[in-house]
C-alpha cells in the first residue's frame, strides 16, 4: 500500500520542476521512516532507451529537414535519463539489480487500474507520448486469490497521437504545451465548432478503429522550434501571440475560441468511438482511464455518458506525476508478484500542514491570529464565506496531482459572476475565460448538477465535467461556465470530514451547500505546500482569511475592526 507521495515541484517551488526528484526522495523516505538499503526496489517509469530509439529514429527518418534539432535532440537523450540507472544508483547508493523500469503507459494503466476500486476494468491510457506508445488499450484483473495483472492488448504509436494533436493547437493558440492544455478546454466553451472539419483533416480513422495524424500539418516530429507546419497555417490562418490576449469580442479572438471548440470535438468524438468500442469488446462495465488526456474533464464526461461504460475511473494524478506511482504498483503486483491490497480511495499523500508554523508567522508580521477548535473553526470560516471573503484553506496532506481536491484550496462563494472576475482579476492573475470548480457534498450534488449513471463518481477527484441544472445557474453563476457546465468535485464526508461540515456550515447560511474550489497557488507557481507558502501567497494576493489546521488569520484590510494593535491568541475551546 502507498506510504507518501509528492510532486517534485511542490518542495522545490520550480512549476514542472523536471530535475531529479531528490527533494520528493527524501520526503518519501523520511516519511516511511527508512533508509535507500531498506528498500527492495526503486522503479522508473519509462524504459529510457526505447525512449532514445524513437527520438533516433524520428530525427533520422526526418533528415535532413531534422538537422537543426538533432543536436539538440541527442544532447537531451544522452544526458540523464538514458543513463538514468547509474544516476539513481549514484543518489541513493543502490546496486543495479534493485533498479528497475516499466514502460510509460504500463505506469499509466497501473495508475489508472490498481488505485481504482474495481476487480476487474478495461483500460485506456492516452497522452502525448511514452517511449514510443501514445495511446494503448487493455484489460486489468485482481482476482480474489491477491493476483494481478495488467495486458494491454493494442497500442498507437507516435507520430500519431492524439496528445500532441491537442498539444499543437495549444501551441498554435499562443499557451505553453504540457501546460496550457486546459486553457484550451475552457476557451472551448466560448467558440463553435465550426472548423471541426478542417480538424478533420488533420486525423483520420484507419479501419481498425484506430486513427492516424496526417504529418503534413505538423512539425513535432521533426523539430523541436514548431509543433505546426506552414499548411496547418494556411487551413486555420495565423497563430495567436502568447504576448497578446484572446479578446473574444473581436473576430480573431473568435476564431481562437472556435479552433479550441473545434479540436476538442474531434478529440471527444474520437475517444468516445475508441472507448465505444472497447466496451463491445471487453463487455466489461468499469473502464480505468489514465494519460494526460484523461485530465480532459470534458472527454470523459462524454466516455460516461456515450461510450456505454458503466463507471469510469480517473486518478487523482492521471499525468506523469502518477507515473511514479503506478510504477511502484506495477513493480509490487506484478513483478514481485505481491497480493493485491486496496489503495485507499483519496488524493492526500504529500506533507502535512502545520498550524502551529502559520500562527508564528502571521504574529511576527503583525496579522489577527486565531487559533481555533474545529467547530468553531467551521463557523466562522462559513461566515467568512457567506459574508462574500476568500479563504485559503490548508489542511492535513497534501494532494498528489495537479488540482486542489480540498487541503490546498481556495474557497470562495459561488454564487455572483463578479466573484468569479474577483479571482482571476485579484487572485489567480489569469485569463479571464478561465472556470472556476464548484465542490458539493456528494448527498447534495444531484439536487445542482445533471449527474449521469457513474458521474458522482467521476467527480470524486473533479475528473468530469457536468452541466449545473438551468433553475440553479443564476445563483451559481461563479462556478458555471459559460456553457451551462462545471468541472464538479464531489466530497464523501470520509474523504474531507472538516471540509465537508464547513460545506454544510456554509449550506445552512446560505441556503446551498456548494462552494468555489480552486487551487491554492498564483499564476506560474506551484500549488502551495506549507504554511508558509501559503502565508506568502495570502499576503500576496487578494485572498482575505487563511486557514491552516486549527490557525485562523484574518488580513489586516478584511478585519471590520482594523485593529491597531494586532496579537495572536488562543480562543478557549467550547
Amino acid at each position: 500500500m502507498p506510504i507518501a507521495a509528492v510532486q517534485e515541484e511542490r518542495l522545490s517551488r520550480r512549476k514542472n520542476d523536471a530535475a531529479f526528484p531528490l527533494l520528493a526522495i527524501e520526503w518519501c523516505l523520511d516519511q516511511a521512516g527508512i533508509g535507500p538499503e531498506s528498500l527492495d526496489a526503486a522503479v522508473f517509469y519509462e524504459r529510457p532507451m526505447l525512449k532514445f530509439d524513437r527520438i533516433l529514429t524520428c530525427a533520422l527518418r526526418a533528415f535532413p529537414r531534422s538537422w537543426r534539432a538533432f543536436p539538440k535532440a541527442m544532447k537531451n537523450s544522452l544526458g540523464e535519463k538514458v543513463w538514468v540507472r547509474g544516476v539513481i544508483s549514484s543518489y541513493l547508493g543502490l546496486p543495479a539489480r534493485k533498479i528497475l523500469f516499466t514502460e510509460h503507459h504500463q505506469s499509466h494503466a497501473a495508475a489508472a487500474f490498481l488505485t481504482a476500486p474495481t476487480r476487474r476494468a478495461a483500460i485506456l491510457t492516452a497522452d502525448g507520448v511514452g517511449e514510443w506508445t501514445t495511446l494503448s488499450i487493455g484489460l486489468g484483473s485482481r482476482r480474489l486469490d491477491g493476483a494481478s495483472s495488467i495486458t494491454l492488448l493494442r497500442e498507437i504509436r507516435f507520430p500519431h497521437s492524439l496528445g500532441m494533436l491537442y498539444s499543437t493547437f495549444t501551441a498554435y493558440l499562443g499557451f505553453a504545451v504540457n501546460e496550457g492544455e486546459y486553457k484550451v478546454m475552457g476557451l472551448a466553451s466560448f467558440g463553435r465548432p465550426t472548423l471541426v472539419d478542417q480538424v478533420r483533416r488533420l486525423i483520420r480513422r484507419t479501419p481498425d478503429g484506430a486513427f492516424a495524424l496526417e504529418l503534413d500539418y505538423f512539425e513535432f516530429h521533426t523539430t523541436v522550434q514548431r509543433s505546426y507546419s506552414s499548411r496547418f497555417i494556411d487551413l486555420f490562418g495565423p497563430p495567436r501571440s502568447p504576448y497578446e490576449p484572446i479578446d473574444l469580442n473581436t473576430a480573431e479572438g473568435r476564431r481562437f475560441a472556435d479552433c479550441a471548440a473545434s479540436v476538442q470535438r474531434v478529440l471527444e468524438d474520437t475517444l468516445v468511438d475508441i472507448a465505444r468500442a472497447l466496451r463491445q469488446e471487453t463487455g466489461l462495465p468499469d473502464l480505468c482511464m489514465g494519460g494526460g488526456v484523461a485530465l480532459n474533464g470534458v472527454a470523459n464526461a462524454r466516455i460516461l455518458a456515450e461510450s456505454g461504460f458503466e463507471r469510469l475511473f480517473v486518478p487523482p494524478a492521471p499525468g506523469d506525476a502518477g507515473c511514479a506511482l503506478g510504477a511502484a504498483l506495477y513493480a509490487d503486483r506484478i513483478h514481485f508478484d505481491n497480493p493485491d491490497r486496496q489503495v485507499p480511495d483519496h488524493p492526500f499523500w504529500g506533507p502535512a500542514v502545520d498550524g502551529s508554523a502559520l500562527a508564528r508567522l502571521a504574529h511576527e508580521d503583525g496579522q489577527l491570529c486565531d487559533e481555533l477548535d474545529d467547530w468553531e473553526l467551521i463557523d466562522r470560516t462559513a461566515d467568512d464565506l457567506a459574508a462574500g471573503r476568500v479563504v485559503g484553506w490548508m489542511e492535513g496532506a497534501l494532494e498528489f496531482g495537479p488540482r486542489a481536491l480540498g487541503h490546498r484550496s481556495i474557497l470562495a462563494a459561488p454564487h455572483a459572476a463578479e466573484m468569479r472576475d474577483r479571482l482571476n482579476r485579484d487572485i489567480k492573475y489569469r485569463e479571464e475565460f478561465r472556470p472556476f470548480a464548484p465542490i458539493v457534498p456528494i448527498e447534495a450534488a444531484d439536487r445542482y448538477f445533471e449527474l449521469p449513471p457513474g458521474g458522482a463518481r467521476l467527480a470524486r477527484f473533479m475528473s468530469g465535467v457536468f452541466s449545473v441544472r438551468p433553475e440553479w445557474r443564476t445563483r451559481l453563476a461563479a462556478i458555471t461556465h459559460i456553457d451551462g457546465t462545471a468541472r464538479l468535485q464531489t466530497l464523501e464526508r470520509s474523504m474531507a470530514p472538516r471540509l465537508h461540515a464547513l460545506l454544510e456550515s456554509y449550506g445552512r447560511r446560505s441556503g446551498m451547500p456548494v462552494l468555489l474550489n480552486t487551487s491554492f497557488n498564483l499564476a506560474g507557481e506551484p500549488i502551495v505546500n506549507r504554511a508558509v507558502e501559503g502565508y506568502s501567497t495570502f499576503r500576496r494576493s487578494g485572498i482575505d482569511i487563511l486557514v491552516a489546521g486549527g490557525t485562523r488569520v484574518v488580513k489586516r484590510a478584511s478585519s471590520a475592526a482594523q485593529k491597531e494593535k494586532i496579537a495572536c491568541s488562543r480562543s478557549v475551546a467550547r
